[in-house]
């Protein structure tokens, strides 16, 4: 059983005790700003220098990596943890890219954690992708839980 709130406030706590710059991202993020999808996975992306620093704090809970990651959808740094059940992608925005099904290229996925919008979350004020972005990246890479997630949280929006 994934216990969510708990993989959240650890893993936050550790990145604002070692003041590491990040925002929330994909489907966590999605879900507050208003999709009802499953949880699959807490995304936080912090810079691609960041990783060596925060390793030491969470190397007894990592299940993949750090290492690049090449799927269909996406090239980037990605470390998984899982902590109490839940899982949670730390990902790199530095050099991260992602497969436009629009135009059929890989791109950069242009992450600027500085652009990300404060909101607060158990408790917790943390930065998370502001929702135009969101949705903008989300059109793009246009998988089944991507799309739902944009029409939920347009629909919230507008």
């Amino acid at each position: 059983m994934q216990n969510t709130e708990e993989a959240y406030k650890w893993i936050v706590g550790l990145l604002h005790q070692q003041k590491i710059p990040f925002q929330i991202s994909g489907g966590f993020a999605a879900r507050l700003y208003g999709s009802d999808r499953p949880l699959y996975d807490i995304d936080i992306e912090i810079h691609d220098k960041d990783f060596a620093k925060l390793l030491p704090f969470v190397k007894e809970k990592i299940i993949y990596g750090p290492d690049r990651y090449k799927d269909e959808t996406f090239e980037l740094l990605l470390m998984t943890l899982k902590y109490d059940g839940q899982e949670i992608d730390i990902c790199g925005c530095d050099s991260d890219m992602l497969f436009n099904q629009e135009t059929k290229e890989w791109e950069s996925c242009e992450t600027d954690i500085a652009k990300a919008i404060e909101q607060e979350v158990y408790g917790v004020k943390v930065p998370i992708v502001a929702w135009q972005n969101l949705v903008a990246y989300k059109k793009k890479i246009r998988r089944p839980t991507d799309l739902e997630d944009v029409k939920n949280i347009e629909k919230k929006f507008s």
